[in-house]
């Protein structure tokens, strides 16, 4: 399985940032307890497509337990430039020594986001200037090969980001580049026909499993029942990655984000998307694995049990495909394996993880 962990929205920032910063030791031990919370879900892999209020040493106790050799899943990461008004110098400082790639297959960097440019980002009323410099440091990323993900919540306003996209791939094709949207829970058809021309994929997550309210309020319940579009999406051909935007905007249990996925249903019970957006159990899990998979540049070596692909697989406290809907939420992990290690195991196979270390 797959996922990722993103940024908080901007009502989280201001409680995160009061929190006493954890001491380095303390920092570590926090990061191995909750990749290995992860690893008690079947995750092998997640994607971290950058916030913007972790300043790059907030990644020292993750890069730690990789020289350790400790990390029980594998880490794909993007950078994001802390400094408003710096971000192509910071990006430029950054990334000269570190290409697109780098790094192995528990830890690799994979471009740049969420937070491209803090003019374009929680604002759906750019000036020219703000899209100006968004063309500089994207147009930048894009001659250096590097995939980017850009943060994008309304689609009232992302035509904005896409005018920029597609000026810039009239000078260098994005396709190969596997750039994304994150979020954008009410992605247009429009949008994503335009998306799809580019070869642009969308980071799909279950956000809405705590904000539909807030979300109806604003946007109607005729809007909602289309939101996201997924099946819409997929049937348009575009890349399409399943997360759970944790793990401060969501928690990070990806059978929940599974299960929102195939019923619609919110932490309160509400009712969003309807028939003609859910998908099927086995395509939701497609998205989940091989859709996230093609993000990291991994699809060809992750997301399915295939021969010649990474030996990352997870025995499973129920059948995924048979379980009732309602019961999925409630799946866990009883033996995770990640490279053909074993890096968690309960119940019945708890021993063979003692024996394993």
């Amino acid at each position: 399985m797959t996922g990722w962990i993103v940024g908080p929205g901007p009502a989280i920032i201001s409680l995160y940032s009061r929190l006493p910063k954890p001491s380095r030791e303390e920092a570590i031990d926090g990061t191995r307890q909750f990749l290995r919370e992860l690893s008690s879900y079947g995750l092998t892999g997640v994607i971290d497509p950058g916030g913007h209020n972790l300043a790059p040493d907030d990644y020292a106790a993750l890069f730690q337990l990789w020289r350790n050799h400790e990390l029980p899943l594998r880490v794909v990461y993007s950078i994001f430039a802390p400094r408003p008004g710096r971000e192509l110098e910071d990006f430029q400082a950054f990334t000269q020594f570190l290409t697109m790639g780098a790094g192995d297959d528990w830890l690799r960097f994979n471009g740049i986001g969420e937070c491209v440019t803090w003019g374009m980002y929680n604002n759906d009323n750019p000036s020219d200037a703000d899209k100006e410099a968004f063309y500089r440091v994207a147009r930048w990323a894009a001659g250096r090969g590097l995939t980017l993900t850009q943060h994008w919540n309304n689609d009232r306003s992302v035509h904005h980001l896409l005018d920029v996209l597609e000026r810039i791939n009239r000078e260098v094709p994005l396709a190969p580049l596997r750039w994304s949207i994150a979020h954008l829970h009410d992605a247009s058809d429009e949008t994503l026909q335009r998306m799809k021309a580019l070869g642009v994929g969308w980071l799909m997550q279950d956000g809405l499993y705590f904000a539909a309210p807030s979300y109806i309020a604003e946007r109607g319940e005729a809007r909602m029942r289309r939101s996201p579009p997924i099946v819409t999406a997929r049937k348009l051909g575009i890349a399409v990655g399943g997360g759970t935007d944790a793990n401060r905007v969501m928690i990070e249990n990806p059978f929940v984000a599974l299960r929102w996925m195939l019923d619609g249903l919110t932490v309160d019970r509400v009712e969003t998307r309807g028939p003609q957006e859910i998908p099927s159990r086995e395509e939701a899990l497609r998205i989940y694995t091989e859709g996230s998979a093609w993000f990291a540049h991994d699809e060809s070596r992750r997301g399915r049990l295939t021969p010649g692909m990474l030996a990352d697989l997870a025995v499973l406290s129920d059948d995924y495909f048979t379980a009732p809907v309602s019961d999925i939420a409630k799946i866990k992990s009883l033996l995770t394996i990640v490279g053909g290690e074993i890096v968690y195991a309960s119940g019945s196979f708890a021993g063979l993880e003692a024996t394993h270390h």
